[in-house]
């Protein structure tokens, strides 16, 4: 794509920015559509008063990311002051909502669909060239692309991977099925390559993604003309895909996956978490619920008690792993019994952390025929009384880990200190570390003495390091903020 012409003949620079509602997935698409418009000419503004484009990519999972990207979008209405500035919406609401969305924001250039990303300097083209509004919607299902991330020159500790996209779990309450299609899948060739020219240029954690990740398989050795059963596999391709990365990258440090199906925890994928050092010990493992009804309802294909043996059989074969999962209060009918035995099972489990949503209807999921039959007030009293029981879990978690050593990824500087570190143990928890004067441990896995728990992260420091009572402050540089919302 050439750039604009201006007035004296000279090709005008254009600055964008992309703001992101979502899940990591979104935060993927994010950088694919940054590195899309980078190759096209485009660079990226500092703020978003400097930009003349703006890229909102969204999250239509939750209700209330919508009303966020609404809002978003009347501030940069033309009365905000830019009237050639011109907007795109990405993600799963320009998905979800089409033509749609041009006609209840008609200041919004281009809606565009999750598949479509490629296309979008083409599409900004025609608009320079004087197209109207257009929604570009369409699901590469007999073609499926999956954009290949590019190497940042060794800024980048940790990565994103797609391995897949779609889903056809079709819980009740989940849009992502209307959002991001059926499942596709991208050759064991593909990924392990990608992931190979990260680790050359400097990424060391990598985490494989998709939205029921350990259902992929290598459509490249599938038979086409062979559907696949829609009932929990004996066996596990996706454990095949992480032992050949282990393999064939060594360079590679770690190697997460997010989000996995419980139908899909199979013994030989936790086999793979057993003999792959490479693999962390924690697991984020959504349940949504604790009630065998709710979950009959939900239509989550499995029982609590199988849930539970699941777990049970990965962390007897992986002592000390952690589990997270996702959690959702207020589905339609839940009583109190139902939401009780939701607090039960998320002490069984004992779950270090969750992510934990009210419901909100989702057009076009099965679950509106149930109706939203739970107040709002009741919502809001079961989520308080669910976050209240998992902060007592995580606080004693990271409390037990105060005076151990235990192996940090280090990801880069704290902005507050000048000799301040942050990272992620092998079990996900946030670490600050004090590193040494003058050292730089960033991309290193470094051990790490904890010495003080906090409500969400832990600090310590690594060998010859001493903590100050008051860190030097570092200049800060503003970021636009990734706005989150989990997926389900």
């Amino acid at each position: 794509m050439s750039l604009p012409m201006a007035t004296d003949g000279s090709r005008r620079e254009r600055r964008y920015v992309v703001q992101t509602f979502g899940c990591q997935m979104n935060v993927h698409d994010s950088r694919r559509i940054e590195e899309v418009l980078t190759a096209a000419g485009y660079t990226q503004a500092e703020e978003l008063d400097d930009a003349e484009l703006v890229v909102v990519n969204t999250c239509s999972v939750r209700e209330k990311a919508e009303h966020k990207l609404m809002s978003l979008l009347g501030k940069l209405g033309p009365q905000a002051g830019a009237p050639s500035r011109r907007i795109v919406v990405a993600g799963c609401v320009a998905q979800q909502e089409g033509e749609t969305l041009l006609k209840k924001a008609p200041h919004v250039d281009l809606v565009l669909g999750p598949d479509n990303i490629p296309e979008l300097p083409a599409l900004l083209n025609a608009a320079e060239a004087g197209a109207p509004p257009t929604a570009r919607t369409v699901f590469d299902d007999e073609d499926p692309r999956f954009l290949r991330a590019i190497p940042r020159g060794g800024s980048e500790v940790t990565s994103f991977v797609t391995v897949m996209k779609g889903c056809d779990e079709r819980c009740t309450f989940c849009i992502v099925p209307t959002t991001r299609g059926s499942e596709r899948y991208r050759p064991a060739d593909d990924i392990v390559g990608e992931i190979a020219q990260m680790a050359r240029g400097g990424v060391r954690e990598v985490t494989l993604l998709g939205q029921t990740v350990n259902s992929w398989f290598d459509p490249s050795t599938a038979d086409a003309n062979k559907p696949r059963s829609r009932r929990a596999p004996s066996r596990s391709e996706f454990a095949e895909l992480l032992h050949r990365i282990a393999r064939e990258v060594p360079e590679l440090t770690r190697l997460r996956y997010t989000s996995p199906h419980p139908r899909h925890l199979t013994p030989d994928l936790i086999e793979a978490h057993a003999e792959l050092a490479i693999v962390p010990r924690h697991l984020h493992l959504p349940v949504q619920s604790g009630a065998n009804s709710m979950l009959r309802r939900m239509s989550r294909r499995y029982t609590r008690e199988e849930y539970l043996e699941r777990v049970r059989a990965l962390q007897e074969r992986v002592p000390g792993t952690t589990l997270s999962t996702d959690l959702i209060v207020g589905f339609p009918g839940e009583t109190e019994e139902e939401f009780e035995e939701t607090l039960d099972l998320v002490r069984e489990a004992g779950f270090v952390a969750a992510f934990c949503f009210k419901y909100s209807p989702r057009p076009g999921t099965p679950a509106l025929a149930l109706g939203d039959d739970v107040p709002e007030s009741v919502k809001s009293e079961r989520l308080q009384r669910l976050f209240d029981v998992l902060a007592v879990q995580q606080r004693a978690h990271l409390d037990s880990l105060v005076g151990q050593t235990v192996q940090v990824l280090v990801e880069g500087p704290n902005d507050a200190s000048t000799s301040r570190f942050t990272g992620r143990s092998e079990r996900h928890e946030i670490v600050h570390l004090e590193a040494p004067a003058g050292v730089d441990p960033t991309g290193q896995l470094v051990e790490v003495t904890v010495e003080r728990a906090f409500r969400h992260s832990l600090l310590g420091r690594m060998a010859g390091a001493t903590i100050p009572e008051k860190p030097t402050p570092r200049p800060q540089r503003r970021r636009l903020p990734v706005v989150g919302e989990a997926g389900a």
